[in-house]
């Protein structure tokens, strides 16, 4: 990647600059085979001469063509070298460059403008310079009137970017795109009713979003009831009411094509299922949703100037949050110019498996090995919301269980008739690789069903033992949980919402354990996504804070553990269970205390939770905040790190610092008792609750949580 590249392209995007050197070498490959097969033939004495005289003429022929495009390659990489060079050469320029003078002769004007000197604005020189360069390259100059002369990119680099003194006396906070929009007061009020997110999603019939507004009218009657829960409770926030934008980025333009493929042949559904329910959740907390899955239409509702992004929006941003994806993020940043740091606080990122505070600020994680092609975009770790609480540095979104669907309380258990039948979760054929045995073990004690998608001509390897429905709908594979006995978790996929709505139907999840651990060391799936975390299970989430008799995590090797565990669950007597975080009203509190008190553009220290919350521990060597809060039924609180971070803080805890060192280091605050040093955070963005080092013992601020 050059410094040019987007931070935290999809790898879709970067695959596309290997696609010439990768036809090379494949080509190469195409003729190594021609040879390996001149040479075999020959030795089997089988070739006539025409054979041999057509050979010869094909293998000529590519290797002439062969030669040209390693020209063409060569070529366009000098190229490339030589902007680079000229580019590295102007960065290096003398501190005190001489004034330009330019005369804007092709327009038949006589002014003269020079570059001024000001030490405030140390890159005006080189930028002019640059843009005198470039300004062609990207249509978005030429729309803000920029025409290669030095008058018209000086009025640009000060009226519309901030990197020459302001002219004919304007100051920067009157930049087109800073200037702020009027101050909101109508409060956001609890609806009656989900209309207005109807309306939002009305214009758009993909596939992707039938099923998020199928699964929006299906629990319209249970948001709209907590919703009047909510707004009845004594404590009910009143907050702003807020302009909102949601742009799931992964279903616009090519990905959103592949993805939208997926949805009807059995292709993950969970974040559909989270942006439903989010835009179901911000619609009855009163604010104002607009829905957009178009990357045209995205660049039209930021107002971003027509081009390829290099420059800034033409106004204000209107939109008080923008939730988005590491697709959408990537969009953002190519449209937006330096209007995106500008703004970037005002962006919540879903994301699904979480992104730590190392892999997340970029230059740290370049220089410390945390570089991936997922996260180095500096934002606040906790504009990161995840599916699941698995990191605590990131904001837990959620989303709500449908196994609740009924009238009455929603954390009310009810008992379903069960029938002695298991169901398998994996709609995939692949998914059941190396999984007969342990199936087959469950398979002796129940009727086994799977839902698995069919290919049309394409034979699937399921088990003789099993009855396959083929992918179901929504409502009739939920109508198959209310009858079975067990859900079977295959290893894959990991931390889906289905398992949580099984256990809501009345289900018991049955899920193998993973030892060694999974993690972005040892599988292919974390490989290169921005967590270390140890994956225990495939359902980590289930295993931990919810657990027997709901969740049995066996060892699928050792087929007594399984029978074992099958027949102790067949004895039992389990009702539906729906954690508090996964119901409506758990949903709608927790958005509503992000809205309310999440606030990224401020530049004072976080004051929620408040101080009162903090519980401090200090980690043994080798151990992370996650796991030390955690085994005292806590959980570890970033925003409450500022804290810990004195040297009062290790003073309290009875350590005696013989030096206190401020530096880079997502391990900071911590002890380390080998010269009693004590180190303390120098980056706020880097405050982390995972990471662990043999060498330090880290101070811990931990916090208690209601269970559920």
């Amino acid at each position: 990647m050059t410094k040019d590249d987007p931070a935290g392209s999809s790898p879709e995007d970067l695959g596309q600059r290997g696609l010439s050197f990768r036809n090379l070498a494949l080509r190469l490959e195409a003729l190594n085979t021609q040879v390996q097969r001149l040479s075999r033939e020959k030795d089997g004495s089988k070739l006539t001469r025409n054979d041999l005289t057509l050979l010869l003429q094909s293998f000529r022929q590519d290797q002439q063509g062969l030669a040209r495009l390693v020209e063409r390659e060569l070529k366009r990489v000098s190229q490339r070298l030589d902007q680079l060079s000229r580019h590295h050469q102007h960065h290096h320029q003398a501190e005190a460059p001489t004034p330009l003078v330019s005369r804007r002769s092709h327009t038949g004007s006589n002014e003269k403008c020079q570059v001024p000197v000001d030490p405030a604005y140390p890159v005006c020189a080189e930028k002019v310079e640059f843009l005198q360069a470039q300004w062609q390259s990207d249509p978005c100059y030429a729309f803000y009137g920029v025409d290669g002369t030095t008058c018209s990119v000086l009025t640009y680099l000060s009226q519309t970017e901030d990197f020459c003194p302001p002219r004919d006396g304007r100051n920067h906070s009157s930049l087109p795109w800073h200037q702020k929009p009027q101050a909101h007061t109508k409060k956001a009020e609890i609806r009656k009713s989900l209309l207005p997110l109807y309306e939002a999603i009305s214009n758009n019939s993909s596939p992707a979003m039938k099923f998020i507004r199928s699964r929006v009218e299906k629990m319209s009657e249970r948001w709209i009831q907590a919703g009047l829960r909510m707004k009845e409770s004594s404590n009910n926030t009143v907050s702003t009411q807020m302009r909102v934008l949601l742009y799931p980025g992964a279903l616009s333009g090519s990905v959103g094509q592949r993805f939208e493929a997926m949805v009807e042949r059995g292709g993950p559904l969970g974040e559909l299922v989270q942006w439903a329910d989010l835009s179901a959740c911000l619609t009855i907390l009163g604010h104002n949703l607009i829905f957009s899955t178009s990357q045209h239409q995205l660049h039209s509702l930021i107002g971003a100037a027509p081009g390829r992004g290099s420059c800034p929006i033409q106004r204000p941003l209107t939109f008080d949050l923008i939730y988005t994806d590491y697709h959408g993020l990537a969009h953002l940043q190519g449209a937006m110019g330096l209007a995106f740091k500008h703004y970037q606080c005002r962006f919540r990122i879903l994301d699904s498996f979480g992104t730590e505070p190392a892999f997340n600020f970029a230059s740290y994680a370049r220089s410390h090995g945390y570089k991936t092609l997922w996260g180095s975009w500096d934002l606040q770790p906790p504009q990161y919301m995840t599916m699941f609480p698995h990191t605590p540095d990131n904001s837990f979104l959620g989303f709500v269980s449908e196994g609740t669907v009924r009238k009455g309380s929603e954390l009310e258990p009810v008992s379903y008739k069960k029938d002695r039948i298991a169901v398998v979760y994996g709609k995939q054929d692949y998914m059941w690789q190396g999984k007969y045995e342990y199936v087959k073990v469950i398979s002796e004690e129940l009727e086994t069903h799977a839902t698995v998608y069919q290919p049309p001509g394409h034979t699937l390897h399921l088990p003789s033992f099993i009855r396959n429905h083929g992918l179901l709908t929504q409502e009739h594979f939920q109508q198959l949980l209310r009858k079975a006995k067990l859900f079977v978790g295959l290893g894959f996929p990991y931390e889906g919402p289905a398992p949580i709505e099984a256990i809501g139907m009345g289900c018991v999840f049955i899920q193998p354990r993973f030892d060694p651990p999974h993690s972005s060391a040892n599988n292919d799936f974390y490989k290169g996504k921005p967590t270390t975390r140890q994956i225990s299970s495939q359902h980590p989430y289930a295993e931990e804070f919810i657990g027997k008799p709901y969740v049995w995590t066996v060892d699928v090797t050792n087929k007594s553990d399984i029978r074992e565990a099958v027949k102790a669950i067949l004895r039992s007597e389990v009702k539906s269970f729906t954690p508090q975080e996964f119901t409506c009203v758990g949903m709608l509190k927790r958005v509503l205390g992000y809205i309310t008190h999440q606030n990224f553009c401020s530049k004072s220290v976080p004051t929620w939770p408040p101080k009162s919350a903090l519980r401090v521990h200090l980690a043994p060597l080798g151990q992370s905040c996650v796991s030390v809060c955690r085994r005292s039924s806590l959980v570890c609180e970033p925003a409450l790190f500022h804290h810990l971070n004195t040297p009062a803080a290790f003073t309290r805890l009875g350590l005696s610092c013989a030096s206190v060192l401020p530096e880079l280091n997502h391990l900071f605050p911590s002890y380390s008792p080998w010269g009693r040093q004590c180190g303390l955070q120098q980056e706020p963005l880097l405050f982390s609750c995972a990471g662990s080092d043999p060498s330090y013992r880290r101070l811990c601020p931990c916090k208690s949580h209601l269970t559920g």
